[in-house]
């Protein structure tokens, strides 16, 4: 019978590189359902095979789990067997995972150590030791239980520092930087993690990291988006590079292999016609050499036991190990994201830092081929026209609201970046794109609602319409799930009040405005900083307090250049800080500051800014007596006012105007359900990628309301748990 068994795991196995999994599957389960008994380890084996099948290629969790429950009791009942029973616990935890049983997987968990700490102190022990960690602090973090999940983790590293095997212990030292990361309730814990990374990356010899790709990609986008929340702008530049560089090179090496596998099947594929002669067929024979001996160099050999747990917590597209980022060796063999997710999430964070220094067309084309990656994701996993979340299935919907979250992140970049160049109808239909998955996905994107908020008012700000602005900005400060977009959102409502520019909208802003300056130096970055002494400096020229006003916009300015690098918040404090030099008579100092504020302004395509320079400008000109100057420049400056006008009335005669703009929120019509809920709440990238800020201008008095525009530049990546 074994005979019998190990014939119907072979073809198990061929028609599982056919593609065939249905027939697969049921050669396995003809063993299983035989009338005959075959030996329980043939059953179990059979059974933990099955399994793998239907969690790497299908959504039915449900079957899977009852081979594998099935294969816990016969397992139960033989005293050896400590590999098989690690594996059926670990299967079994990733089931309750996909099905939302997380007391369950937290049992399951515990009793696999409890199996490991009687097993002894071997080599093949401690490795499941770690596994069961790393899935036991996933759960953790699941029921919130963030310092419970660092204590896990915290053993793993210990293990992995008495094996000592450093690649082990960076992913320990990596998935702690993770939960802090989370967490944040003490940056210099955050710090210290962070600190433990790069000294255990720089201990693991060079050829060593060429190795593992996954976890540099793991640990740098970690660090980075460390750096982003505290508005380390400057030093996250290079480690951007060092990811994209990363990335194109492992894009090109895909590739590269993908050409050689189809040249490979073709060469095979030619071999076998009868009608070649000698001499053709010892041709074709020779490059088939050349093209296998090519392919182990580039695969560094054979890919046995790389698939040996695939990643079924992730979702149920299968892919193959070339198309991973793993992070652990086996049986950990664990990834932290697929790499289309990784890959789109670097190109979101190139948009993230090129976007403030005006790199729009690198912006753009990382846009389209995120979002088209994306895409291609999203149908994959069953997500078409007319697909909404209670449409999914519950293994999917983890997968699909990771990717729709990093697809709502390049709308908002587009949303942001078409603003800024007044280009009104393209963020008119990102926006409403936005607003169309957020209603058909409202439990999945739910962290999503404040920044679409924050986006409307952004967009009704850049028309003219400062209360519905002042509305939209402030719904999404209720929204907001902490202090520092809170306090954002204060900041951007009280600009829009300035812009209307009465004694109670002054006042108002000045009720938002004074908190969040007086709690500046509690927040993490200096983001809140830079905005708020913008706001407040703006406020205080407003109510002629010039002095102070210049103390104030002068020391934003200073910080904004040194630890932002945004062009067009400079941009914004040159302008508001050539006002006051002209206001206060110094014409030769507000000439120099205006003209640098204006090449940023055309740098960045930013229209209401020319404005404003241009209007700042004509004053200047006319105080000075420079008569041919200032008819040159106002004559500039109607071109410009008209450009405008004419973008912001075709953007109001557009069927997307009214909605956005009206003082009302997006209505959700089908419930929000708590399994779902629970699914998007697993182990994630809850760190801060917030984009240095923008927060706008107005324009002088005597220019048409409808050109008093203040471009806020909210390009916000949310907080989410990926």
């Amino acid at each position: 019978m074994e005979a019998t068994a190990e014939g119907l795991w072979g073809l198990a196995d061929y028609l599982e590189r056919r593609g065939e999994i249905g027939k697969a599957i049921k050669c396995l389960e003809a063993i299983c359902q035989s009338e005959v008994s075959f030996l329980p380890i043939v059953e179990i084996k059979t059974r933990l095979r099955i399994a793998t099948l239907l969690l790497n290629h299908t959504h039915n969790v449900t079957h899977a789990k009852s081979h594998l429950e099935r294969s816990q009791l016969l397992l139960k009942s033989i005293p050896s067997c400590f590999e098989l029973k690690c594996r059926a616990f670990s299967l079994l935890s990733q089931c309750y995972h996909l099905v939302g049983a997380s007391p369950t997987q937290k049992q399951i968990l515990l009793k696999g150590l409890e199996l490991t700490a009687t097993f002894g102190d071997g080599f093949a022990a401690r490795l499941w030791e770690c596994n069961f960690n790393s899935q036991l602090a996933n759960t953790l973090i699941v029921e919130g239980d963030n310092q419970g999940s660092i204590s896990c983790l915290e053993h793993g590293y210990m293990r992995a520092t008495e094996m000592c095997y450093p690649e082990l212990q960076m992913f320990f030292a990596t998935s702690i930087l993770h939960v802090h990361l989370m967490r944040w309730d003490d940056s210099s814990l955050v710090e210290a993690a962070a600190h433990r990374c790069n000294s255990i990356w720089e201990a693991i010899e060079p050829q060593n990291r060429q190795s593992c790709l996954g976890l540099m990609f793991y640990s740098e986008l970690l660090y980075i988006f460390y750096l982003l929340r505290k508005c380390d702008y400057k030093n996250v530049t290079q480690h951007v590079e060092k990811l994209d560089a990363a990335m194109k090179s492992d894009l090109q090496r895909t590739r590269h292999i993908q050409d050689l596998v189809t040249e490979l099947g073709t060469l095979t594929q030619s071999l076998t016609r009868p009608e070649l002669n000698f001499n053709e067929r010892s041709a074709l024979s020779e490059r088939k050499c050349h093209v296998e001996e090519e392919l182990n160099n580039c695969t560094g050999g054979s890919s046995a036991g790389r698939e040996s747990l695939g990643p079924a917590y992730f979702g149920n597209v299968k892919r193959t190990w070339i198309e991973r980022l793993e992070l652990a060796p086996p049986p950990i063999d664990g990834e932290w994201l697929p790499k289309s997710a990784i890959y789109a999430l670097v190109g979101l964070i190139v948009v993230v830092c090129s976007r403030p220094k005006g790199l729009f067309k690198e912006c753009v084309k990382r846009i389209q081929s995120g979002v088209e990656t994306i895409q291609e994701e999203l149908i994959k996993l069953g997500i078409s026209e007319g697909v909404r979340e209670a449409d999914l299935q519950h293994s999917a919907i983890w997968m699909s609201g990771l990717y729709l979250m990093i697809l709502m992140h390049f709308l908002e970049n587009k949303v942001a970046m078409d603003l800024t160049r007044s280009e009104f109808l393209e963020a008119q239909e990102a926006l409403a794109q936005m607003i169309n998955w957020f209603v058909r996905f409202p439990t999945i994107l739910q962290t999503c609602e404040s920044m679409i908020a924050m986006l409307r008012g952004q967009y009704a700000h850049s028309v003219g319409c400062y209360k519905e602005a002042t509305f939209h900005f402030i719904e999404a400060s209720k929204l907001a799930e902490n202090r520092s977009m809170q306090g954002m959102c204060h900041v951007y409502a009280a600009i829009s009040y300035i812009c209307i520019g009465d004694a109670e909208s002054s006042s108002k802003a000045l009720d938002l405005v004074g908190p969040v300056f007086r709690a500046v130096d509690s927040f993490v970055g200096i983001r809140e900083k830079t905005c708020v002494l913008f706001a407040y400096g703006f406020l205080l020229m407003r109510q002629q307090n010039l002095q102070d006003a210049r103390v104030r916009l002068a020391s934003g300015l200073q910080t904004t250049h040194t630890h932002l690098g945004n062009l067009q918040l400079v941009s914004q404090y040159l302008t508001v800080l050539g006002n006051l030099a002209l206001a206060l008579r110094d014409t030769g100092q507000a000439k120099e500051i205006l003209r640098s504020s204006l090449t940023l302004a055309k740098k960045l395509y930013d229209v209401p800014t020319q404005i404003w320079v241009l209007s700042n400008l004509t004053a200047l000109y006319q105080q000075s007596g420079e008569k041919e100057h200032e008819m040159e420049n106002l004559e500039y400056q109607k071109k410009k006012v008209e450009e405008l006008q004419r973008r912001i009335s075709d953007a109001a005669s557009s069927a997307h105007h009214i909605f956005l703009i009206d003082k009302n929120n997006i209505q959700i019509h089908q419930s929000r359900d708590h399994d779902i809920k629970r699914s998007i709440d697993g182990p994630s990238v809850r760190a801060n990628l917030d984009i240095p800020e923008s927060v706008g201008l107005v324009t002088p008095q005597g220019i048409h309301p409808s050109s008093r525009i203040m471009d806020l530049d909210i390009g916000r990546i949310g907080r989410r748990k990926v």
